[in-house]
């Protein structure tokens, strides 16, 4: 019990002293934060983040990202490609799944406009193809044959009194005449019956009753013997000419269908076959379950081979026109932006956010954001997208003064702890001036080991790009001619490699190479010479790159 009661003293004493110890730090880093030497975060954008220009921290919307640059070597090694973009025609396919229907605009019901009696049926089953003009039925009407023989009486009174001088005698002959043709037109006799009716002179008591239409019928309800009264309807009669195909296309497709576009049909029935249609409407509402809109196509149907209730897959056919337009594989779309990276040559990437329409097969047609000419990276983009944020978490200590800066500049003074009231924190922050992000941390000349070493370039100060550093190698004031020497070059920031490369001598002690600084900034540069069996001499130069 005592052994658990000390375990429990020693964990409090514990818990303090790390409390005490966050608490220390935090007010340390406070205090650094809002000293009046530590620029504010809004004076950052434009400064010189030791000796390297924020490039490629524009156009930023949520993580901040920098230019990245990549060495040939690596580039190869994780696949980097890119590719110019370019204006062009974009086409896609809508591919979705129709139903065949009737055309409701060719589609007739058969009733009368006066009551009887069904004689004869003609047509006696459903899905009979009936031509315009074929009998359906007879019908006994004893109002229809009356109105016949008021209209064969009313013909012969007209013949006797075309004689007459009297004017109004022969215009009242010829009004019932008239009256009584218009009667038995109106209860759906053709001008070729009443043709016949006038030649025969005698009425028809079982009148045929024709087809309105060429079709196939899909309802029948006439059977031989029923009385039909105006409100029957007998038969439906539907001409599949032509026929409508329903289709439902996805929400985000929408702004890409428009009347009168073309659409391929195919059907299980005729496989190989395709045929040939048009969208003809667009309903004007969602179906909220599937969030689809339904969408109506004509197709032709002279053969008959489109029934209706069949499915079949439908394409429509989509071209919005000319467009800069970006390969899918080098957008990324983190939901909040959509980025490319933009090749600027030298290996070096910029990330660039652009605003994109929907995408069109491998495409995505580009509103904003790229010109045509660019090239953009299409392959190893999420390694690119990765390291250019890393880059840019780098800069932002850098602007923080916690990173680009090394612990030998930052000074921190003498701490005076005259007891709590002594953690005043980083008294002076002696060596400010060391603090400077664009100083280079080692001279030109140094010696090492015997040897006196200076370094030059050509251009003075060198600039972003190829240049030609010069390394002058003596040893106690004479020349050495006889030494093999390399140069190892990198940036210190994350995802930089180290490129090296061999110097030539020239004359008295000279030795020159070509080397190509990818960016503005700081560069190191370590130089290697090795004598003859004897061990390397190396030295370390700092070179700010314009």
């Amino acid at each position: 019990m005592k052994a658990k009661n000390i375990l429990i003293f020693l964990s409090g004493v514990l818990a303090t002293l790390v409390f005490i110890g966050m608490t220390w730090y935090s007010g340390l880093f406070m205090g650094f934060m809002t000293s009046p030497e530590v620029p504010k975060m809004e004076d950052m954008a434009g400064m010189d983040m030791g000796g390297m220009e924020m490039e490629g921290m524009k156009n930023q919307s949520g993580m901040a990202q920098a230019a990245v640059m990549v060495a040939p070597s690596r580039k190869q090694l994780i696949g980097v490609k890119t590719k110019k973009v370019k204006e062009q025609t974009l086409e896609t396919v809508i591919r979705t799944v129709g139903s065949v229907d009737y055309d409701e605009r060719r589609v007739r019901q058969v009733n009368l406009r006066i009551s009887g009696w069904i004689t004869d049926l003609f047509v006696d089953y459903t899905g009979k193809f009936v031509k315009k003009g074929d009998p359906l039925f007879t019908l006994y009407s004893p109002d229809l044959v009356s109105t016949q023989e008021e209209y064969l009486l009313a013909l012969k009174t007209l013949e006797r009194v075309q004689a007459s001088p009297v004017a109004h005698i022969r215009s009242g002959a010829r009004s019932q005449v008239e009256s009584a043709r218009k009667r038995l037109l109106l209860w759906n006799l053709t001008d070729a019956q009443l043709e016949g009716l006038k030649e025969g002179q005698h009425p028809e008591v079982e009148t045929k009753i024709y087809s309105p239409i060429n079709g196939v019928v899909t309802k029948k309800m006439a059977v031989q013997g029923m009385y039909a009264t105006p409100e029957t309807n007998l038969y439906e009669i539907a001409d599949l000419s032509v026929v409508w195909v329903f289709a439902d296309i996805y929400e985000y497709e929408l702004s890409a269908v428009k009347v009168g576009q073309s659409a391929t049909a195919t059907l299980t029935s005729y496989p190989g076959e395709n045929f040939n249609g048009k969208v003809i409407y667009i309903y004007p509402y969602l179906n909220k379950e599937t969030r689809t809109v339904k969408v109506r196509l004509e197709f032709p149907n002279p053969q008959g081979k489109f029934k209706p209730g069949m499915y079949g897959n439908v394409e429509i056919r989509v071209t919005p026109g000319k467009h800069i337009a970006v390969p899918q594989n080098a957008l990324l779309d983190s939901g909040t932006r959509k980025l490319v990276f933009v090749d600027q040559g030298d290996g070096m990437y910029e990330p660039r956010e652009v605003t994109v329409g929907h995408k069109t097969g491998q495409y995505y047609p580009v509103l904003a954001g790229l010109e045509a000419g660019e090239s953009v990276v299409t392959s190893g983009t999420f390694l690119i997208d990765s390291e250019s944020k890393l880059m840019a978490a780098a800069n932002m200590m850098g602007m923080l003064g916690m990173g680009g800066i090394k612990m030998e500049q930052a000074q921190m003074g003498e701490m005076e702890m005259g007891g709590m009231e002594g953690m005043q924190g980083m008294e002076g922050m002696k060596g400010k001036e060391g603090m400077k992000m664009n100083q280079p941390s080692s001279p030109r000349e140094q010696t090492v080991e015997g040897l006196t070493l200076t370094l030059a370039t050509e251009p003075e100060p060198p600039k972003k790009g190829e240049n030609r550093v010069r390394l002058t190698v003596q040893a106690q004031g004479s020349p050495v001619t006889d030494a093999a020497v390399t140069l190892a070059y990198t940036m210190a920031m994350p995802g930089m490699e180290i490129e090296t490369v061999e110097v030539k001598h020239t004359k008295d002690g000279i030795y020159e190479a070509e080397v190509d600084f990818g960016m503005k900034g700081a560069w190191e540069i370590e130089a290697s010479i090795v004598r003859g069996s004897g061990k390397p001499v190396k030295a370390k130069f700092t070179l700010k790159v314009k």
